[in-house]
């Protein structure tokens, strides 16, 4: 007998939040639990990737690295990244589309594999980084009580990077924000198995180096690239939209904050880096919106759109556009 699918989980509403002007009240905040436990793991995470990376240099100066290798960092980069801005950023904070259960979970499951923290907790900062943007109650602004002069940007800029990981009092408090991942059955069993994606991240490198490379040197050579070196790249491409986004490149739209484009980021971020134009239209599923802003991330929803698995895909109009313009 057929079934009816679930309907999709109503998005947040920014309305439900605290006045901008008034800060974040402590409903918005996640209560701090297993703070130093956090900090370890996080520490774990953001080291032992650019530990490795020093002995990805090593193979690769010692002309040991082979096509394979390269190979799998790309076939693994791509789809997990696309996880990150079409999956937890696009789809699942922004409701820039609609799309079915077992396409939402994928893309849950491939942002996991970035291994960039559980996913609905990823969603809930974020959320909160929309309503209090470059302002008091934003998690990773650059911007907000780190002095002034070339001191004080520096220290902006490496808090809003990887200073904030580390930091637990300004988070997005789960149940204030992402109410509708949490009674979301598929969201919430992958962002409770955190650690099991994580793992495959890891494993799915180790077949494929094994499968190419017939031995067992051929597959810890792949996880390195494919597991390690991936994980580096695209944990600092993501903070660079955190921090560089906001410090440096073109403001296109008129915002209230301080998000900018930074073109030469665009093609590694998948398309995030046109951070600006996102911040003018939150729910875009587009976030490059001129021919010459290459979007990878907006190419792969209208391909999905146009074969009937993605559907009420997000466009601002030009006149929204227009009005939003900066002068000159």
């Amino acid at each position: 007998m057929a079934t009816t699918p679930a309907p999709t989980p109503a998005p947040f509403d920014p309305a439900d939040a605290a006045p901008l002007d008034d800060g974040p009240s402590p409903e918005e905040i996640r209560d701090p639990e297993m703070v130093g436990l956090d900090r370890a793991i996080t520490a774990l995470i953001t080291v032992v990737p650019f530990a490795l990376l020093f002995v990805a240099a090593s193979q690769a100066w010692n002309r040991s690295l082979h096509w394979r290798e390269v190979i799998i960092l790309v076939a693994l980069y791509v789809p997990t990244a696309l996880g990150v801005t079409v999956g937890f950023h696009r789809l699942l904070t922004h409701r820039a589309f609609k799309t079915s259960p077992a396409l939402r979970g994928l893309f849950a499951v491939l942002g996991t594999m970035a291994v960039e923290g559980p996913v609905i907790n990823w969603v809930a900062d974020h959320r909160k980084h929309h309503i209090y943007t470059d302002r008091p109650g934003d998690p990773h602004s650059p911007h907000v009580d780190h002095g002034h002069g070339v001191k004080g940007a520096l220290k902006g800029l490496f808090h809003a990077h990887v200073g904030w990981l580390f930091i637990h009092d300004q988070r997005g408090a789960r149940e204030r924000f992402t109410r509708d991942l949490i009674a979301d059955p598929v969201v919430s069993f992958v962002d409770k198995t955190f650690i099991l994606w994580s793992l495959l991240g890891l494993a799915i490198p180790f077949g494929l180096g094994y499968l190419l490379g017939g031995d067992l040197d051929a597959a810890l050579a792949a996880t390195l690239w494919g597991g390690a070196v991936r994980i580096f790249l695209l944990h600092h491409v993501t903070y660079s939209i955190n921090s560089l986004c906001h410090f440096f490149g073109r403001r296109r739209f008129q915002t209230g904050d301080e998000s900018r484009n930074l073109a030469w980021l665009a093609p590694l971020s998948m398309g995030e880096a046109w951070h600006n134009n996102h911040h003018a239209f939150p729910t875009s599923a587009y976030h490059g919106l001129g021919r010459r802003e290459l979007d990878v991330s907006g190419l792969t929803i209208s391909a999905l759109e146009k074969a009937g698995l993605v559907w009420d895909v997000q466009r601002p109009s030009a006149e929204r556009m227009a009005a939003k313009a900066v002068a000159g």
